[in-house]
């Protein structure tokens, strides 16, 4: 009986050896169907076997969570360090990293939780190299850090094959799809915009999940890979941005090469940065607030004066509600109104509600029954 490993190969093998067109688009959806069902079944099954690994539930904190992912001793802890003043172990051989050592970095009025985990490894989604609980924690985080070094660069994309494997989408919308299981009636699809899925594709994927009566309707362009992972549910969403350290140990000719291999792959410049001497620090400090969406609030008590000295730092899209949960639980129940100044209306002082949308610098005044 074939492994997991070897019925995946076989499985993706097919898939890059069917040309992709109409009369094949059924056989290649029910495959990445299949393949998408087996991959989770391996990695459900890694992580019940891997037991409980001690020093990796770490409770967020701040305003933001950014996980540095990477390869083992690409320098994440030296990093750590640099940034919050952390202390994670360092050395110069593998696997220093044992636990995940939490550390905050303040920047800009925002408080930024920073998360130093032991190094990613190939087979890593499967439970290989503590991948349970790597994985664990990166799939809670709300910015990936994927930092590499200047003699590993061009193997980033085994960090994001594993990532993939282990069901984390980067950089990457989660498509707008709704699947309502039914108890008759077939398949049904209904679609609003452009899709580049028929009817026939929906029911193959569905069917390889034992799927034969749903109510799907897709928003926007939608492909059969988005459908799969739809269907899968356990997917998520997390914006990334590259980084490549221990460039004072290369030349600038090297440097450069490296931007532009990084740069043609993934279509955007890696930061480049020395975390031993703090070369770029603040430039990649600068990314990560930019990367998390922080915006600034200021605060007005009723009848009284705004606190323009410490802005509230929340993270777009950033409604009135968002602000209220943020200052007290029980704020959004007994919210009666809210006035705003800023750009984010027309006239300053304009009653807006719950659902109305922040803009950075706006001043906010909350009313709440007694």
């Amino acid at each position: 009986m074939p492994t997991f490993e070897e019925e995946i190969k076989a499985i993706e093998d097919e898939i890059r050896n069917t040309k992709y067109n109409k009369a094949t688009a059924q056989h290649i959806g029910r495959l990445k169907a299949k393949l998408a069902r087996i991959k989770d079944e391996a990695v459900a099954r890694a992580m019940a076997s891997s037991g409980t690994g001690e020093g990796y539930s770490v409770k967020k904190s701040g305003d933001g969570t950014v996980v540095l992912v990477g390869f083992p001793s690409v320098g994440k802890s030296t990093l750590l360090n640099k940034v919050t003043g952390a202390e994670s172990e360092t050395a110069n051989y593998a696997f220093t990293t044992l636990t995940v050592v939490p550390g905050a970095m303040e920047h800009k009025g925002a408080n930024i939780q920073i998360l130093d985990i032991p190094g990613l490894i190939a087979g890593a989604a499967m439970g290989k190299g503590r991948g349970k609980e790597v994985i664990g924690v990166v799939r809670s985080a709300d910015l990936i850090l994927l930092l590499g070094d200047v003699f590993n660069e061009k193997h980033i994309n085994v960090l994001i094959k594993e990532l993939y494997d282990a069901g984390i989408r980067i950089n990457k919308q989660k498509p707008d799809i709704t699947i309502k299981k039914t108890g008759y009636g077939g398949i049904r699809l209904n679609t609003v915009g452009s899709t580049d899925l028929d009817l026939d594709e929906v029911r193959a994927i569905l069917a390889e999940n034992k799927i034969m009566n749903a109510n799907v309707l897709t928003r926007g362009p939608v492909t059969q890979d988005d459908f799969v992972d739809a269907m899968m549910g356990s997917r998520v969403y997390i914006p990334a941005f590259f980084a490549i350290n221990k460039i004072d140990l290369v030349d600038e000719e090297h440097r450069q090469e490296i931007i532009r291999d990084v740069t043609a792959r993934f279509g955007k410049p890696p930061i480049m940065l020395s975390a031993h001497s703090g070369y770029n620090i603040e430039k990649l400090k600068d990314e990560i607030y930019d990367q998390l969406g922080f915006i600034r609030i200021y605060l007005k008590p009723v009848g009284g004066k705004a606190d323009l000295e410490v802005p509230l730092i929340v993270r777009e899209p950033a409604t009135v509600e968002a602000v209220c949960n943020k200052l007290h639980r029980d704020f959004v129940e007994k919210f009666r109104y809210a006035k705003v100044w800023g750009k984010s209306v027309k006239h300053d002082a304009q009653r807006v509600g719950l659902n109305h949308r922040l803009h950075d610098g706006d001043i906010l005044s909350i009313a709440v029954r007694a």
